[in-house]
């Protein structure tokens, strides 16, 4: 699966609806979108979670009928165990029919977070998911911001099936040394699945370093790893893809995107050649 990234829906909600969602299915030829559902700044779920279940049921409902899978992330960097359990149990009830869906269930734990936490909180959450939806791929998050994969593979849950766990990178930043402790992951037979990456600096600004993103876009293809390039939003920074000015709806043209959105789209419709 290759596809993108919605931005945090608090933040980026004109793109959470059903046109956009076709366009990149159609158009930008997308296997899978994901929606990023904001947990702790102001209107994301937290504060406003009846807003945020509309706009993820949007988008998931949208990618069910495009025919494409959609990743339900739970776009938070701090373990919300009680929150997060009630929102998968939602989710899970509506969508356990649909092998379309993917519940990712910790975006990203920051560098403070132990495996260990995670690892925990990631089984509880997993356990009320299984309960309900016995099949469909659960993405489990790692410590520092999804690149301690290793940590992951030398102690991995157990007892559960299509688990795999989560990848992030920033090609201007993270280079040969994070592919190295994605080889020892795969070595160690891990799953990877690559929910977020994008070619500037971990930031989401600065230049697009094109050959590490070449590399990496290679070293996923010898692997077999599927990924999802962050993302559609309209942020003043390299990482949106789309122009402030640009329709809510789709329908985008070139002058609509940015430089990253019209690399990411050229590549995706090439793949599909």
């Amino acid at each position: 699966m290759r596809g993108v990234s919605l931005g945090w829906h608090n933040w980026w909600p004109r793109f959470y609806n059903e046109s956009v969602i076709d366009w990149l299915a159609k158009d930008w030829e997308c296997d899978v979108v994901r929606a990023a559902i904001g947990v702790e700044p102001d209107g994301a779920y937290i504060s406003s979670p009846n807003y945020a279940l509309k706009c993820v049921m949007s988008v998931a409902d949208a990618a069910i009928k495009s025919g494409i899978y959609v990743i339900i992330d739970w776009h938070s960097h701090n373990i919300r165990t009680n929150e997060a359990k009630k929102f998968f149990i939602q989710m899970a009830n509506r969508y356990n029919e649909y092998p379309n869906v993917i519940y990712e269930i910790f975006n990203e734990p920051l560098n403070t977070a132990t495996w260990p936490e995670v690892k925990a909180y990631s089984e509880e959450i997993i356990k009320a998911i299984r309960a309900i939806d016995e099949k469909n791929i659960i993405l489990v998050g790692t410590p520092t911001w999804d690149q301690d994969v290793n940590l992951a593979a030398d102690n991995p849950i157990k007892g559960y099936e299509n688990i795999m766990y989560t990848l992030h990178f920033y090609a201007g930043t993270h280079k040969q040394d994070l592919r190295n402790k994605a080889d020892y992951a795969l070595q160690k037979g891990l799953p990877l699945f690559v929910s977020e990456c994008a070619g500037m600096e971990a930031s989401g600004d600065g230049a697009i370093d094109n050959t590490e993103w070449n590399l990496w876009l290679s070293w996923m293809k010898k692997n077999q790893i599927s990924w999802a390039a962050w993302a559609i939003a309209d942020k003043e920074e390299t990482s949106s893809m789309i122009q402030t000015s640009a329709s809510s709806e789709g329908n985008w043209s070139n002058e609509d995107l940015k430089e990253w959105g019209i690399t990411v789209q050229g590549y995706l419709k090439k793949l599909n050649e």
